[in-house]
């Protein structure tokens, strides 16, 4: 028997517990590839953690035989402890997994007003259908609220990466931002085919906030601060006065490629370095509402990246 022995070697060694599917599945598929075949994997990754498995644990697992691979008396007497490791496994992960589906509280967003009146919304019903034990509270004033003081959960923000080692988050997408007018502006007026030709046109500028920050800084970089006919004090007036056929304004991609009554002036972004986070405190990022919250958010908003 090998309890003895092993109990020594385990006090020396230290395996790595995922290589414990790799044990299991070359025993029920009798070979490295079909193993691999089961699990996604290379015949190549089957055998090199079956081999790290063996000398992490001091015993040989299989025979190498030209049919396949067979069980040794060490591999036959630690299958069963195995499979146990691996339901417990599953179980966690399952519990793990119940626990933020049934996460329930208050979770507090901020982000731009845009953002929230357009792609979010939609996607904030499905949230709720999903995890009907949250609430949420959409905070949408141009305020940059401080995660770090509590002003809010979780933030939806544009920036190259977060300037807090506290604030951790997940990458969406580049936050690009393309000149829209609307087809009965283009219809109306034409449209430039290029920035240098943004001067000839009516130019709708402001959005409030970290968009009018950057948008404005821009115009006036470019010299363009003279074609503006209109200033809005919000993201939100700024699409619909596009919208209206009042000018052209700088829009994000994500939003007004989304509209179908504007268009697109040209194919060239503004030189936008800055990337859309979703952004929460590092005491908050376990805590079951706001994982539940954030992973919801992440997989549904990269499927709308432009």
């Amino acid at each position: 028997m090998l309890h003895g022995s092993l109990a020594g070697v385990q006090n020396e060694r230290m395996f790595d517990w995922n290589d414990l599917r790799y044990f299991l599945a070359v025993a029920d598929e009798g070979s490295t590839l079909a193993a691999g075949r089961a699990l996604g994997v290379s015949q190549t990754t089957v055998s090199r953690r079956i081999a790290a498995l063996e000398e992490a644990l001091g015993w040989p697992l299989f025979e190498r035989l030209a049919t396949g691979y067979s069980l040794t008396d060490a591999g036959r007497e630690l299958i069963d402890y195995a499979r146990r490791a691996a339901e417990h496994a599953d179980a966690l992960a399952s519990a793990a997994s119940a626990r933020i589906r049934s996460a329930s509280g208050t979770v507090r967003i901020t982000v731009e007003e845009v953002y929230s009146v357009t792609v979010l919304a939609p996607i904030i019903r499905e949230l709720r259908e999903v995890h009907p034990g949250i609430r949420i509270d959409l905070d949408t004033t141009g305020e940059v609220r401080n995660l770090a003081v509590g002003e809010a959960d979780v933030a939806i923000r544009s920036c190259v990466t977060p300037d807090d080692p506290n604030i951790v988050g997940r990458r969406l997408f580049r936050d690009n931002f393309g000149f829209y007018c609307s087809k009965e502006y283009a219809d109306a007026n034409g449209v430039p085919a290029a920035p240098a030709e943004l001067g000839k046109h009516a130019l709708i500028a402001g959005g409030g906030g970290g968009i009018e920050r950057a948008y404005d800084r821009w115009l006036a970089s470019k010299g363009l601060m003279d074609a503006v006919v209109l200033h809005t004090g919000s993201a939100t007036g700024l699409l619909s006065a596009v919208k209206s056929g009042a000018g052209i304004a700088a829009l994000p991609c994500i939003v007004a490629e989304r509209e179908p009554d504007l268009m697109r002036c040209y194919p060239q972004a503004t030189d936008n370095k800055s990337y859309l986070w979703l952004l929460t405190h590092e005491r908050l990022r376990r805590t079951p509402r706001v994982r539940a919250v954030i992973d919801f958010l992440y997989t549904r908003l990269r499927k709308l990246a432009v």
